[in-house]
């Protein structure tokens, strides 16, 4: 594995297993576990560690980490618990490494094919060692356990601790905007040995059919009936998922859910709590100043019954990004908030413009611009919400020194500007082709040139009417699209300008569209499609920005 792959390796396999050390502070010491074959409804058997605390005929509160990653790469985080009073269970999914069944990406960790996570947690609530209040605990994958086993309808979660986890495998993980997220998904089932039939598994349902919607937390919030923190970061893989599972949780869920969810969202990628991501360093931004993200004061309260504190601090804690260079400059703190969005924001348009520039006036005439997008020379993927490529924010200049990526700036800021929310564009386009696609990003330019990336989204145009239909492009008809570029909170300093990049293509990230207008990599028949995007009058393309108002 490259050097670079190894890093995302060990942030996803590692991290629930350093974080529980890390929960305790302490230096892991010999503790006798069990390993026991968990047998599941249907009769597979899942291979489980169980950590028990010194004090036979005892029981104990309970964490449980279910893994795609050994259960044998986090002795430390069982012996460390069981040195602290908690019964650790871990667990290898189904298929996966001492497990039985099929070695497919999480086809045993929801409610569809199986329910393991809820047999799982069934068996443990059974065990003479538990007392009944069990907690669960990961990130990345093994936060996506988390998310199956409470939408299953598991009543046995007393409290989950959830780290850069998605509740919803086609927009936040497969297919966002549409567009199969190659190297991710590639590069993650090859790296973790998942079976070699898994890309194929989920990229023959290339829109959203009932494979994904029965897979699909964000149908069944109801189900789930716990407090929970969910921790992101804005670079992250699943930024927008971490939120929007909050929200699910605290407006939608069971009456233990709704009102008890916490919100982190720090300036990270998929590493959490670093103070650097991507090219820049963050001031103060590896950790928040409040304890609402540590596993010790979480557990310790809702698995024991102590007062630590979390459970007062309010339920969004977020980073406001900002220019890194100049100490002056507003950003770059920690707020805490009641809800998200955490504060009112007006949606403004900024529209894109004929000269390239960006405006609020919306322009009454004007050019469109056309631009030649081939799939045998796409743009590259600089930075972004990646995982396997090099990941966060990144200077832009060679993607934007490309003829098929449209620039627009902003003259100069007279003063700062807060975009705290979610931030979307709309565009009116139209193709020579039956089917492209289309990029947007949202950038800040440092007074010495240099173009940082803040927010970014995509859309397959065959999907402009919903991900569970597919409609082609009539050749020279004008179509508007809806972007979704995710959230974010950003303060662009003054003496900054904004800038949006409109293009094609995002690769290795994702896979180029042939612009064939047949299904998704039926043939290997590619065509070069030339694409335009429309800015003045009815058909005036612009992005809408959540500002937030300047401090009187």
């Amino acid at each position: 594995m490259a050097p670079g792959r190894r890093r995302w390796w060990w942030l996803t396999a590692g991290i629930a297993g350093f974080a529980l050390v890390a929960m305790v502070g302490a230096h892991a010491r010999d503790v006798p576990k069990q390993t026991v074959l968990v047998p599941m409804s249907d009769k597979v058997r899942l291979a489980t560690d169980v950590y028990l605390p010194a004090g036979s005929g005892k029981s104990f509160p309970v964490v449980v980490i279910r893994t795609p990653y050994d259960k044998n790469g986090m002795a430390s985080a069982g012996q460390v618990g069981a040195q602290n009073g908690y019964v650790v269970v871990i667990q290898d999914t189904r298929g996966r490494f001492g497990s039985e069944g099929e070695n497919l990406p999480f086809v045993g960790d929801g409610w569809a094919e199986h329910r393991d996570g809820y047999d799982t947690l069934e068996w443990v609530a059974a065990q003479p060692w538990c007392n009944g209040k069990i907690g669960t605990l990961g990130g990345s994958a093994v936060g996506i356990t988390q998310l199956g086993e409470a939408g299953a309808g598991s009543t046995r979660i007393t409290c989950q601790h959830i780290s850069v986890a998605a509740p919803s495998f086609y927009p936040y993980l497969v297919f966002p905007g549409g567009i199969f997220k190659k190297s991710l998904v590639e590069d993650w089932v090859k790296s973790t040995h998942h079976s070699a039939d898994s890309v194929a598994w989920w990229t023959k349902h290339s829109d959203y059919d009932d494979f994904w919607k029965q897979r699909d937390l964000t149908h069944r919030w109801e189900k789930v009936n716990s407090p929970a923190i969910h921790i992101g970061g804005w670079y992250d893989i699943f930024s927008q998922g971490t939120i929007d599972t909050f929200n699910g949780y605290q407006t939608q869920g069971g009456p233990k859910a709704r009102g008890t969810q916490k919100l982190v969202m720090g300036p990270w990628t998929h590493g959490i709590s670093q103070d650097k991501a991507g090219e820049l360093n963050f001031p103060d931004g590896a950790t928040p100043p409040n304890n609402v993200q540590d596993m010790g004061a979480w557990f310790e309260a809702y698995l024991k019954g102590r007062d630590t504190g979390v459970q007062r601090q309010p339920a969004v804690t977020y980073y406001v990004m900002g220019d890194v260079t100049d100490k002056s400059a507003p950003g770059n703190i920690w707020r805490t908030a009641d809800a998200w969005p955490p504060v009112k924001a007006t949606d403004v348009p900024y529209y894109l413009r004929t000269d390239r520039t960006i405006s609020t006036d919306q322009p009454a005439s004007g050019t469109p611009l056309t631009y030649a997008y081939d799939p045998q020379n796409p743009a590259p993927t600089i930075g972004g919400p990646q995982l396997t490529i090099p990941s966060g924010p990144m200077e832009q200049s060679r993607v934007e020194a490309r003829p098929d990526v449209l620039v627009f700036s902003s003259p100069i800021l007279a003063r700062p500007l807060e975009v705290t929310g979610r931030v979307q564009a709309r565009l009116w386009v139209s193709s020579d082709a039956p089917d492209t696609d289309f990029f947007v990003k949202l950038c800040d330019v440092y007074p010495d040139g240099r173009s940082i990336n803040i927010c970014e989204g995509q859309l397959r145009a065959r999907f402009r009417d919903g991900f569970d239909k597919e409609h082609l492009l009539q050749p020279g008809k004008v179509y508007p699209l809806t972007v979704d570029l995710w959230s974010t909170s950003m303060i662009f300093n003054k003496g900054h300008r904004l800038r949006v990049q409109v293009t094609s293509s995002s690769a290795p990230g994702y896979d180029p569209n042939p612009n064939t207008g047949a299904a998704f990599r039926a043939d290997t028949r590619t065509r070069v499609a030339h694409n335009t995007l429309f800015l003045s009058g009815e058909h005036a393309s612009y992005v809408s920005l959540p500002t937030v108002p300047a401090a009187p």
